[in-house]
């Protein structure tokens, strides 16, 4: 297998790629993500129009900060003026790559005519790809879905219309907007949009392991893949699979020591990043998927009840302290690998 992919003039160093998620690709997230590997983490979805009248929280979500190997800015619309000016903007931001996002289902989105929506109207959507590539210098991909609905599976057709156009690489989740995250992805049906072009394909849906991963490969004969949900809580994970799919290594996943240093790390970052009270806020929902991935407490009971009660703490002091404790209570094994962990069902948008 290739160590890279090459995206225009960009060089990615890895063929496991971390998808953009709102409320969740923040830069705490991604530094830290960064940190233990992962080759290319998207910021969360930025409103085109809301960064071109700079709106403070959603500039915000553009953070790109230092330290980072790689830095991909999506973003979403429906309008090609801001749609331009957002990748105007992104360039100067620092971006290295400009994804538009034609996928995401969620219906604040697509009631917007935005996202997933765009595959219902494909001249919008390229009217949108022609704005941005004429704005940036910076090579710009798109990520889709199948189509809207099973009546409308024209992700072959809306890719090679956006290669003409000039975009770099395509990820296709393989679902349909109406799915939203029901079912299996069809990695198959990823397969007839990359015999459709010749830019680089990305497999997205469902692959949360070692082995997902070598499927949905074959299946879709994609370039490379994109992680959604499987990183919650496990935000190493790009990096396992990226050295479990170069060299076969089944990899363990981090003992006690290592998963509590991550969870702090990550929980300074974001009270640096957001400051208080809104860091710890917003790091809640990550400190409840690294206390459900965990395998320790071994009761999933257990794990829910620590959850609960340190989801609800209002310091940052007081988190260190009880996950500390937490994880000193219980014994632990040792011998979790990676294709044996919890597991999420990915939805990465």
């Amino acid at each position: 297998m290739a160590t890279g992919l090459q995206i225009g003039d960009v060089w990615v160093p890895g063929r496991v790629l971390t998808a953009p998620m709102t409320g969740i690709t923040d830069l705490p997230f991604r530094l830290l993500a960064s940190r233990l590997g992962a080759a290319y983490v998207a910021t969360e979805m930025v409103a085109a129009a809301e960064l071109a009248r700079a709106r403070p929280d959603v500039v915000r979500r553009a953070a790109v900060g230092e330290g980072l190997p790689l830095t991909v800015i999506q973003l979403v619309g429906r309008d090609p003026g801001a749609m331009a000016e957002g990748a105007r903007m992104a360039e100067r931001a620092g971006a290295d790559i400009i994804d538009l996002n034609f996928g995401c289902p969620a219906k604040e989105v697509t009631g917007a005519a935005c996202g997933s929506a765009l595959m219902r109207t494909p001249d919008l959507a390229c009217r949108l790809i022609e704005a941005a590539v004429s704005a940036t210098t910076r090579p710009v991909t798109v990520k889709m879905r199948l189509g809207w609905d099973d009546a409308c599976r024209n992700a072959s057709d809306i890719a090679r219309r956006a290669e003409s156009i000039g975009v770099k690489a395509v990820t296709v989740h393989g679902r349909t907007r109406q799915q939203f995250y029901t079912g299996r992805a069809d990695w198959m049906a990823v397969g007839e949009v990359k015999a459709a072009v010749d830019i680089p394909v990305i497999v997205n849906g469902d692959i949360l392991t070692a082995e997902d991963a070598r499927t949905a490969l074959a299946q879709s004969g994609a370039d490379a893949l994109m992680l959604g949900r499987g990183v919650y809580g496990r935000p190493w994970l790009a990096a396992h699979l990226e050295r479990a799919l170069v060299d076969g290594t089944v990899l363990q996943e981090p003992d006690r020591d290592e998963r509590l240093a991550i969870v702090i790390e990550h929980l300074r970052g974001s009270v640096e990043f957001y400051g208080l009270p809104l860091g710890l806020k917003m790091f809640r929902k990550h400190l409840g998927w690294y206390i459900e991935q965990a395998p320790w407490p071994a009761d999933p009971l257990d794990r829910r009840a620590a959850k609960s009660r340190l989801c609800r703490l209002e310091t940052p002091d007081e988190v260190e302290t009880a996950i500390t404790r937490l994880w000193d209570e219980v014994t632990y094994s040792g011998n979790s690998a990676v294709d044996n962990a919890p597991q999420l069902v990915e939805a990465g948008v």
